[in-house]
């Protein structure tokens, strides 16, 4: 008979199944930001691709995924939320799809999040604040992995702010393609090991 506990299952999703997710996400951002920035006449912060801006960024970026295995390690409730939301969407990918974990989230998120959320809200300490809500709340399957999602808004705080203060998009997109793919082949490397245990 099968088990008919009322605690939350993870989602199962094939490898094919999260690529074409993540796909599909970064199309509908993508199209929410289009769309957004054309009916509301919102310029999209500029990217300004320098040598400073992409420092900036691996800074960060190395800065949150340091930060993000601290909390891992020494957090056991955020490490139980993550370890949920981790499992369903890293399990399944092999190893060069964290370029596309990386990527695809990284430029589709922060284009919408920083790149038209902000100007599109005032480019301001309050833009901040409800774009890292929303971009954190997305981040949430269950309302058990409010530790994850919590997590998800800080760093949004931090992208955002940094947009702000450097008038760029490119340091957050950098910092979120790193973050993703490194924080991603840490937990995948942990699994392998054994030193993460999900069903």
């Amino acid at each position: 008979m099968d088990n008919m506990d009322n605690s939350p299952e993870t989602p199962t999703m094939t490898r094919s199944q999260i690529l074409f997710a993540m796909a599909v996400t970064a199309i509908v951002l993508l199209i929410i930001a289009k769309i957004w920035m054309y009916a509301l006449s919102v310029s999209i912060v500029p990217l300004n691709l320098s040598f400073p801006n992409l420092l900036l960024g691996v800074g960060i970026g190395a800065a949150i995924t340091l930060t993000s295995s601290l909390i891992y390690e020494f957090w056991a409730e955020y490490r139980k939320s993550a370890d949920v939301y981790l499992e369903m969407v890293l399990k399944p990918l092999e190893m060069p799809d964290l370029i596309w974990l990386g990527l695809l989230p990284g430029i589709s998120e922060e284009l919408l999040f920083r790149g038209v959320a902000l100007p599109g809200l005032g480019m301001n300490a309050i833009a901040v604040a409800i774009s890292s809500i929303v971009f954190g709340s997305l981040h949430m399957f269950n309302l058990q992995q409010w530790r994850y999602a919590l997590w998800a808004m800080a760093i949004g705080v931090c992208l955002g702010t940094m947009t702000l203060l450097t008038g760029s998009l490119f340091p957050a997109i950098v910092a979120h393609v790193l973050t993703n793919s490194v924080s991603g082949l840490i937990w995948k490397l942990k699994l392998k090991k054994g030193n993460i245990k999900v069903d």
